[in-house]
């Protein structure tokens, strides 16, 4: 007797989709516990030994797209990053791992977002939803020597990391935290943070950091197991400034190298961001702010993003508030080059209710409002409204949280953020 036709090919599909994905979070605990030990016994009194970091997140996330394009899903999204980093000499080694265990618990279709495009799946485009993210996110070596007193020169490369181009990636910003949801900006700003080759130069001077990097530019394909090799045609260039301890301003421009699967042609992305972030102890306070533009052979597409985060105990709340140009003929599956523009307002909260050997668990909720130009509207509806409704689990961060890091940047070692598990990183 065969067991699909006798339960049915989507049962099937189904049942083996629910237990990969409880393997998938078993395995992702595991990870994190074992690194938490490995974090207590990788800190040793002198500042030259092995220095190790962590940080994650994880979201059982219950997600409701309104309009004629939504639907109601059940998916997990999760990443976890670490690091390892020791001085020899005058120089520092830093070492970077980021893994996501999507491909098992979002899946190959990722999760639904209203007029989110972006990347392919089995020859067609991906609309009206975020893809799943690859499960090598980053595997890079990073080295630091010092010129002079006040000047440095950083290495960085890998089989997968991010070049220097937009600002810090969505996932890692202290102004994202506690939103499940990726910006529907994601590909006009941060979108190379997956980047199968790259290498980066960066110069750093008192409160200016200069950096250059070359990079293969296509975007990752639907197999997310796998890496995806490419000649390093891509390049990018990127400038920091630093006016004090809270603030983080970027300018940046690249030239992607056909990045698009299903669509021929190079893309000029250009980006300006600035970011503030304040944290002490238990409590967060963080804004982001860009300027992002996708200049391609048809026309240009322009975004503007500004988003906030504020942890205040065990409560956050958090909002953004986009002004997107997306891809029209993607979404209406016409030939269109047409630009229109919509609005996104995103507003929710997250009330922690976890706190176990260093898990940090919170119950959150957020609500979407859309403004829907004319083209749209007969696909999309006039005012469609989604909502989110999770479970955030965070791992052990001992060292304290990779907050608005970057892969150019080396590890930090700060005493007052090992001291304190649940004081903000603010990687220098």
């Amino acid at each position: 007797m065969q067991v699909a036709p006798f339960l049915g090919e989507n049962a099937v599909r189904l049942t083996l989709t629910k237990v990969t994905s409880a393997l998938s979070l078993v395995l992702w605990l595991a990870a994190s516990a074992t690194a938490q030990d490995q974090a207590s016994m990788s800190m040793p009194a002198e500042s030259n030994g092995w220095h190790f970091m962590q940080d994650g997140v994880l979201f059982g996330l219950f997600n409701h797209q309104g309009g004629p394009r939504g639907g109601d899903e059940f998916k997990v999204p999760n990443w976890w990053m670490g690091m390892t980093s020791r001085k020899i000499g005058a120089s520092q080694f830093t070492f970077n791992t980021m893994l996501s265990l999507d491909p098992a618990t979002v899946g190959k279709e990722g999760y639904r977002e209203l007029f989110q495009v972006g990347e392919a799946i089995d020859g067609r485009p991906l609309i009206d939803r975020q893809h799943p993210h690859d499960f090598f996110m980053q595997l890079a070596g990073i080295w630091r020597m010092p010129l002079t007193a006040r000047t440095g020169l950083t290495l960085a490369g890998g089989p997968a990391g991010e070049p220097a181009l937009g600002p810090v990636a969505f996932m890692h910003r202290a102004s994202a935290a506690e939103n499940p949801l990726a910006p529907l900006s994601h590909h006009t700003f941060d979108s190379t943070h997956v980047a199968f080759g790259v290498i980066t130069a960066a110069v750093d001077r008192g409160r200016w950091v200069v950096e250059g990097s070359v990079f293969n530019g296509r975007e990752p394909d639907d197999n997310r197991w796998d890496f995806d090799f490419g000649r390093l045609d891509s390049y990018s260039g990127r400038v920091w400034f630093r006016p004090g301890a809270q603030w983080e301003f970027q300018a940046s421009s690249g030239r992607l190298r056909e990045p698009e699967e299903l669509e021929p042609g190079d893309v000029t992305r250009t980006t300006v961001s600035g970011s503030w972030l304040k944290s002490r102890e238990r409590n967060l306070s963080a804004v982001t702010f860009g300027y992002g533009r996708n200049q391609k052979s048809e026309g240009a597409h322009n975004s503007v993003f500004a988003e906030a985060t504020r942890r205040s105990g065990a409560n956050s709340i958090y909002g953004r508030l986009e002004i997107h140009q997306p891809e029209i003929g993607a979404l209406t599956g016409t030939d269109t080059h047409a630009t229109e523009t919509l609005t996104a307002f995103t507003i929710g909260g997250v009330r922690d209710v976890l706190d176990l050997h260093g898990f940090e668990g919170g119950i959150g909720a957020g609500l979407t409002f859309y403004g829907v130009p004319e083209t749209l509207r007969a696909t999309h509806g006039n005012h469609p409204v989604s909502f989110q409704v999770f479970f955030r689990l965070r791992p052990p961060a001992p060292m304290g949280r990779m907050w608005n890091m970057r892969m150019s940047q080396p590890m930090a070692h700060q005493a007052p953020a090992a001291a304190d598990p649940h004081a903000g990183h603010h990687m220098n």
